[in-house]
């Protein structure tokens, strides 16, 4: 009996580990995450401006070709390389890791999107005792995977769960405005992100399996939309 509750202590202290790990994954792909992801559409707002995504369908298109061939490709391998880097505080690494992933941004509302809200997230950190954030605050090149991979290492998140919880904020970013520009009900938003988010694992096995030298994706259409988004007369986002 003895050995039995030592062993149902220790399963009971793993779960809550486990638990935990799991809040704090929620609370980073939160979209009340105070990062900004609200006020950008990432191209998506041109793209509806000029008929190329006008209903569920065509956004649903939009944004599967992004999950498999620049999320998969581009996002997640370059995620899952700072989060290593992260756990062997590795500096050098993670600069050049998030050098990369700017440099891969495709337009300039692009990279500024993604500094800013990794600016953002360097703040809230910074703010909630992690001191290794400071470094990002006054940088230019901040992308947001790689405050996510501090974020995700210094709060105990495991690496799976850190790529679900990027992919799944970006995801529900999108859909919400997507709903707002098309517009689009509540429920087809809903459909929407209950089809896509079950080709989440897919994307992250496929980021996984990706070499250094494969990291990289081109959406000339993406980066069109973003583009011409600069110069748009009226704009509910800033990308």
């Amino acid at each position: 009996m003895i050995t039995l509750l030592r062993t149902l202590a220790m399963s009971n202290a793993h779960d809550a580990q486990r638990s935990l790990s799991l809040i704090r994954a929620l609370q980073l792909a939160s979209g009340t995450l105070p990062v900004g992801t609200y006020a950008y559409s990432q191209g998506l707002e041109w793209a509806v401006e000029a008929g190329w995504v006008t209903n569920e369908s065509t956004l649903d298109h939009w944004l599967k070709e992004q999950l498999v061939a620049s999320i998969a490709t581009t996002d997640l391998p370059i995620l899952l390389r700072l989060y290593a880097a992260t756990i062997e505080n590795d500096d050098a690494l993670i600069a050049r890791w998030a050098r990369l992933l700017i440099a891969s941004r495709e337009a300039k509302e692009l990279i500024a999107d993604d500094c800013a809200r990794g600016n953002a997230l360097a703040h809230l950190l910074f703010d909630l005792g992690i001191a290794e954030a400071e470094q990002w605050l006054t940088r230019k090149d901040t992308p947001f995977a790689a405050t996510t991979a501090l974020c995700a290492v210094r709060w105990g998140i495991e690496l799976d769960d850190t790529m679900v919880a990027y992919t799944w904020g970006w995801l529900e970013g999108q859909i919400l405005a997507g709903v707002k520009l098309i517009p689009l009900g509540q429920i087809a938003g809903q459909r929407l992100l209950f089809e896509l988010s079950g080709q989440i694992p897919q994307a992250i096995d496929q980021a996984k399996a990706c070499s250094d030298d494969d990291i990289g994706a081109t959406l000339p259409l993406l980066a069109l939309a973003s583009s011409l988004h600069e110069t748009q007369y009226t704009r509910l986002f800033r990308s």
